[in-house]
């Protein structure tokens, strides 16, 4: 990192709450740690924090090239980061197009995340509320923790319990430009529907604002999740023996591992291959790639995910 030090607003209430929770978060100790950098205000606001905390900021700024300009924006993130005095690495990534452009993304961003040990992402508590309905409508709530692994990278979100707005205004106050990624005005994508259709009628309806119950209700999923946390496995038999809150999380870390959209009724079906096995057949399920056709099949007392149709079946039997 450079020997630049920025000069920080005096008054900055807002920017002032973002420090506060990274150093909840990441701690008081000065350390080395990158961050994903979109030029976004959560992120801006995060990496400022960060290197105002004291820390040895490098930003990683991700180009994945899935609309026009995107090359320039990451370098001119990057450059913000260099202004302020942090180290900055544009990495262009490919994004497969085979699952939707949402999932993709994230997977590409996050296995370029991995190999730069932690890395503090700027998830604040709005997104944190969304996370719990999308996957309410999937059947299974969830939740986001201060520290996890995403596709192998190791993950720490400082901002989940700051909203949204602070993070704007933080950037305000620090009279930096943000940049507004056109995706996030697209309602084709779930979330962005959810998040300016769905959460400002949810406040109408509870007469308030949804975010901070909605955002301690998928903490505590995400916690729940944590302390019932049971190795992925295939084994029938183990599987059987579980609890059954536990046997639903190992089936739900299996099938995740496998690349298999985990719903309620997938893990209903393939449940019951482990405690209520008569010969039945296997239990269709969706593979998180558009248009994948898989199914769990129970084979010698342990789950296998196979394609779909009967002769793709046979096909994989025989190799």
């Amino acid at each position: 990192m450079t020997s630049k030090k920025p000069f920080w607003p005096r008054h900055s209430p807002n920017f002032l709450a973002c420090r506060v929770a990274a150093r909840a978060v990441v701690g008081e100790e000065p350390r080395t740690i990158a961050v994903g950098l979109s030029g976004g205000a959560d992120s801006l606001a995060l990496t400022a924090a960060l290197i105002a905390e004291g820390h040895d900021v490098t930003a990683l700024c991700i180009d994945h090239d899935l609309q026009e300009g995107s090359a320039d924006q990451a370098r001119r993130a990057a450059d913000q980061a260099r202004a302020w005095g942090a180290g900055a690495e544009v990495i262009r990534v490919d994004v497969g197009k085979q699952g939707s452009v949402e999932a993709e993304a994230r997977t590409a961003r996050y296995r370029a995340f991995a190999p730069w040990g932690e890395v503090a992402v700027a998830h604040t508590a709005d997104d944190q509320a969304e996370t719990l309905l999308l996957g309410a409508l999937r059947g299974k709530i969830s939740g986001m923790l201060e520290r996890a692994e995403v596709e192998g990278a190791r993950v720490v979100r400082p901002l989940l319990n700051v909203r949204r707005a602070q993070t704007e205004a933080a950037c305000a106050e620090l009279g930096v430009e943000v940049w507004h990624d056109p995706h996030n005005a697209d309602t084709a994508f779930r979330r962005v529907a959810l998040r300016r259709d769905i959460l400002p009628r949810l406040a109408d309806i509870v007469g308030g604002d949804p975010i901070p119950a909605l955002a301690q209700a998928a903490h505590d999923a995400a916690l729940d999740d944590a302390s019932l946390l049971t190795p992925p496995t295939a084994d029938c038999a183990e599987l059987a023996a579980l609890p059954e809150p536990k046997r639903r999380r190992a089936l739900a870390a299996w099938l995740r591992e496998q690349g298999v959209e985990v719903t309620r009724e997938a893990i209903r079906g393939v449940d019951k291959l482990c405690t209520q096995w008569h010969g039945q057949g296997g239990v269709a399920v969706r593979g998180e790639k558009v248009g994948t056709r898989l199914e769990v099949l129970r084979v010698g007392g342990t789950l296998s995910l196979l394609p779909r149709s009967a002769k793709e079946r046979s096909r994989a039997r025989q190799s």
